[in-house]
């Protein structure tokens, strides 16, 4: 047997060591936010701030972060609608509310965390949880304070919570 023969073979006996392991590898089954739940936390987050007088935009974002809903509400500024996806994007990466990593990066200024793309250290979003893992976020952004914005995003969050099971 020459050398190549020989490295092939040795090669395959390798991997079918390796099979037992990959044969019993499984598919993860995660749990996702459908468009429905998606559209509700955001017309439900719009609708509560509007009922207090707040011009706001939503964002809702999933499992990895992108993009589900998103909704700019009529009268508000420009950069509403940007700011409520990374309030968003920032409360899923991080797995907490977005007043909560703001608090950190306050703590903590020279954090390289704030200069992630799409990050922002802003009050007004919250994670959405399935019992302790975060499947996606909601971030609001307009009312007079990210406080307000939060409230607003808590409200969405509760009137679905009988869906994120």
């Amino acid at each position: 047997m020459n050398s190549v023969s020989f490295s092939a073979v040795a090669g395959l006996a390798a991997l079918a060591s390796l099979s037992p392991t990959v044969a019993g590898a499984e598919l993860l089954t995660l749990k996702a936010l459908s468009t429905p739940i998606a559209l509700s936390i955001a017309q439900t987050a719009y609708d509560a701030c509007l009922q207090q007088g707040y011009h706001v935009s939503v964002s809702v974002v999933g499992i990895e972060g992108q993009s589900l809903v998103a909704l700019r509400g009529d009268g508000t500024s420009p950069h509403t609608i940007e700011n409520s996806q990374r309030k968003a994007y920032t409360s899923r990466t991080f797995r907490v509310p977005s007043g909560e990593f703001a608090q950190r990066v306050k703590d903590n200024p020279t954090s390289g965390a704030v200069h992630l793309a799409g990050v922002v250290a802003a009050q007004g979003a919250l994670p959405i949880k399935v019992g302790d893992t975060v499947i996606g976020a909601v971030g609001v952004s307009g009312a007079p304070g990210g406080d307000k914005d939060e409230a607003c995003a808590k409200a969405a969050i509760d009137k679905v919570a009988d869906q994120l099971k």
